[in-house]
């Protein structure tokens, strides 16, 4: 019984390096598929992708209470989280840019003659079976809140791959901090031991 807890700052530190181990191999792997899969799907900034640019837009459009981004990828490919965060931020503003400032929620249900929508089906363009036409630049927000999500998603991804980096590193010298203080432990007892 002596022996084994004399072995278990071997056995802790043992199987924290390993773990370790795993936490970096996961990581990384974690970390290198979000940068292929956003290589994969070629997705270029477009030229009006830089922050004055994009806030000349915003002016000359009259919208308030837009929060722009500071980052710029105009003409730049997005291959990584950070860029497919601001490629999202930049989407999100073309959006508003082409509703008038309208979120999804704010705009009308259903398309109208006037062209302005409304929330009320009778007053609502019809189908030739009779049915409202829904109000074509909200089913554009649901795409662009799709498309922006799995963006988001990848720079969510990409950060904590780098998370499970750096904890899996302070796993690995816990480990070997374990085996070395055991080792000295054991040594310091002397072969009476």
């Amino acid at each position: 019984m002596r022996r084994l807890l004399e072995l278990g700052g071997f056995i802790a530190g043992a199987t924290l390096v390993l773990f370790g181990v795993a936490v970096i191999v996961l990581g990384a792997t974690g970390y290198s598929t979000v940068r292929s899969s956003l290589d994969r799907e070629r997705i270029v900034g477009s030229s009006d992708m830089p922050p004055a640019l994009i806030r000349e837009e915003v002016e000359d459009a009259g919208l308030t209470d837009v929060e722009l981004p500071e980052c710029a990828v105009a003409g730049k490919a997005i291959d990584d989280g950070s860029s497919a965060r601001c490629f999202a931020d930049y989407m999100r503003i073309h959006m508003l840019l082409r509703t008038g400032g309208l979120t999804y929620a704010e705009m009308p249900r259903y398309a109208s003659a006037d062209g302005r929508g409304t929330d009320d089906a009778a007053e609502a363009l019809e189908t030739e079976s009779g049915a409202p036409v829904g109000n074509p630049l909200r089913e554009v927000w649901v795409t662009e809140t799709a498309l922006a999500t799995a963006l988001n998603v990848s720079y969510i991804a990409e950060r904590l791959a780098v998370f499970s980096i750096v904890i899996g590193i302070a796993l690995l010298l816990t480990g070997i901090g374990f085996v070395v203080l055991d080792r000295a432990a054991l040594q310091r007892r002397g072969p009476a031991a």
